[in-house]
């Protein structure tokens, strides 16, 4: 009887079937969801920082305003996120992801998904939400905006409100993108109205609102 050198369960085959398996799962667990934000932001932000803070207040101000708030479950922003949304008895929705580093969820969430791979988990953060609210963040944070101002740059999805929250904290980020990438070509001048920079969670509020009125 010939033998394998490599167990079929460890390649790539076989490892379609657990990607199909997360989508599924996804798609079943976020599928009630018609009226949701999501919140993405460092995971080091402490609780007493002003972001943190803010974070606490946007999602409280937006779980009144009949909006689910979806995170990645894990500490600082988005620990402050789900925590304001369950503040106001909102739909608090944590996606975690299972990483070499632990991450914990916070227990905040309300609703609960594990994802072993971030693109399924980008995938679900597109397709459920309304609006994406980005806060000061490292590169986790960058990695989702710069996807999401993409897929819309590409026409891969359809424009929906991605805003920036504070000014001060991405202001040396649009300098760069303003004085490098748009003055190199590498961007167009429209691509900048692809998202916003706001500081205020009733503005940013009533911004997505007008977005869909109209």
């Amino acid at each position: 009887m010939p033998k394998f050198r490599h167990d079929f369960t460890k390649e790539d085959p076989w490892r379609i079937f657990r990607i199909m398996s997360e989508f599924v799962d996804g798609f079943d667990f976020l599928s009630d969801i018609h009226n949701a934000v999501s919140i993405f932001g460092s995971a080091r932000t402490k609780p007493s920082a002003r972001y943190y803070k803010l974070a606490v207040r946007t999602a409280h101000e937006f779980a009144k305003g009949g909006y689910a708030i979806i995170t990645g479950a894990g500490n600082g922003i988005m620990e402050a996120a789900n925590k304001g949304c369950m503040k106001a008895k909102g739909e608090s929705v944590g996606m975690n992801i299972l990483i070499p580093i632990k991450q914990k969820p916070n227990k905040y969430v309300g609703r609960l998904m594990e994802f072993k791979y971030f693109f399924c988990r980008k995938v679900m953060f597109a397709k459920y939400s309304k609006a994406a609210l980005v806060f000061p963040g490292g590169f986790g944070t960058l990695d989702e905006f710069f996807e999401l101002i993409a897929l819309v740059q590409t026409h891969r999805i359809e424009a929906f409100p991605i805003i920036l929250v504070g000014s001060s904290y991405w202001s040396g980020l649009l300098g760069w993108l303003r004085k490098t990438c748009l003055e190199n070509d590498a961007i167009s001048k429209k691509d900048m109205d692809i998202f916003r920079v706001m500081d205020d969670p009733k503005d940013m509020l009533k911004h997505i609102k007008k977005f869909y009125s109209a």
